[in-house]
């Protein structure tokens, strides 16, 4: 289908500017949200920035790859998920700046960022007529992607962190219950054929605690109940996973791009 240049941007459809939910995706998307812990924690207090500097970088970062990623006409593998790892690290940011510098309860924060979700999906729904990730193909309903996945993270974070530490869980209880509950979502859409949508969008939210949990288990020190390897061995070992899968996946992708585009044009 094609458009006249001079209409209006939020009327211009593009292809599906997401992947599907193959289990690359949700093998990306748990390291991804393990390097927003690491990296997070790596940058503010390794490196020696400060939680607000390391905020501020990240967030400026995150907009620059946000426009790129807006301005991109199709799904691009390493664009798409240096996004969703600039996201996984603000969302970590805001909830860490938010408990640790403002002193606000995690119990609070979780509840306020589990609010601000549901009415994102809530616009969102009435606006589009649908959640489907496989229908962003606009700048408006991109736009409620990324502020919905900005959300799910920043509620990962508050979550995962009141499991596992308030609660005097532990890290590797909690990831063993996060992966539980994904578990039993992907059982109820497998088994059940039970609203596919509603299934994705609880696993995405619960694989940013389970990220988060399995982070603080890798990289916190023994004394603190964690394995002991650290923010930097963490951080680069999973970074390096990720530049893996993704080039694997831009190399098919490439190789698959003309018959994409065919199907685009008819």
């Amino acid at each position: 289908m094609s458009h006249s240049p001079a209409a209006p941007l939020r009327h211009r459809t593009h292809a599906n500017k997401v992947p599907d939910p193959t289990a690359s995706f949700w093998i990306i998307k748990v390291l991804a949200t393990t390097v927003g812990e690491t990296a997070a924690d790596l940058l503010s207090d390794t490196v020696g920035l400060g939680l607000p500097l390391t905020t501020v970088i990240m967030a400026v970062a995150l907009v620059v790859f946000l426009v790129l990623q807006f301005r991109a006409r199709a799904y691009r593998p390493p664009l798409y998920w240096t996004t969703v790892v600039l996201i996984s690290i603000v969302g970590t940011c805001i909830t860490d700046n938010l408990t640790d510098g403002l002193g606000v309860p995690l119990v609070v924060s979780t509840t306020v960022f589990a609010v601000a979700l549901a009415a994102v999906f809530v616009v969102w729904y009435r606006s589009e007529g649908t959640l489907s990730i496989h229908s962003i193909d606009t700048v408006r309903r991109e736009a409620f992607y990324w502020l919905a996945i900005l959300f799910t993270f920043a509620l990962g974070t508050a979550a995962g962190d009141l499991i596992a530490e308030q609660t005097g869980l532990g890290y590797f209880p909690s990831l063993l219950l996060f992966a539980a509950a994904i578990a039993a979502t992907a059982a109820v859409w497998f088994i059940g054929r039970r609203g596919p949508v509603v299934c994705f969008w609880i696993a995405y939210v619960l694989t940013r605690p389970l990220g988060a949990s399995t982070g603080d288990l890798l990289s916190s020190s023994t004394k603190d109940g964690g394995l002991g390897i650290g923010t930097i061995t963490t951080s680069i070992v999973f970074l390096v996973v990720i530049t893996a899968i993704i080039t694997w996946l831009s190399v098919r992708r490439r190789r698959d791009e003309p018959a994409l585009r065919s199907q685009l044009i008819g």
